[in-house]
């Protein structure tokens, strides 16, 4: 069974290549005792900048899935996770790449949040007052939602 693909600014004039690589991306759902969770918004100098998204980034040439998001959060947060699992996966087809996302639900981490990019930060319960939220966060704000509705 195939993951769906969610299409992002889709243009039916602007056909994007069939055969361009996927980029797996490791995101971190760094959820809080009184289960809130984090949400940073995209720092200047990205595509689309501003944008709020659950961290996280690509991974690197050998590195698992864990091992990006231990590295990527440590890089832009300054924090430590503990365990991390996959808990869903999602595709998602950007303009500038399609990329495939592994969502870790991290409840254990260590040290002060250290926003090292610039970017902002907000601890949030559903729904979201921020804005505007990048498309492939809001599966994951569906999926949460969908587990508190029980």
């Amino acid at each position: 069974m195939s993951t769906p693909v969610l299409v992002v600014d889709g243009d039916a004039a602007l056909p994007r290549p069939a055969d361009r690589p996927v980029v797996d991306v490791a995101v971190g759902i760094l959820i809080a005792s009184d289960g809130a969770f984090l949400l940073t918004s995209r720092p200047a100098g990205k595509v689309y900048a501003g944008y709020w998204e659950f961290p996280g980034g690509k991974l690197e040439a050998g590195e698992n899935v864990e091992q990006a998001l231990r590295r990527e959060l440590q890089e832009e947060l300054g924090v430590t996770i503990g365990a991390a699992h996959i808990w869903k996966v999602s595709m998602v087809d950007y303009p500038h790449s399609l990329v495939r996302l592994h969502f870790c639900k991290v409840r254990d981490w260590s040290g002060d949040l250290q926003m090292r990019e610039g970017q902002q930060f907000g601890w949030h319960t559903l729904p979201v007052s921020c804005h505007p939220v990048l498309a492939g966060t809001v599966p994951v704000l569906e999926w949460l939602a969908a587990e508190q509705a029980g």
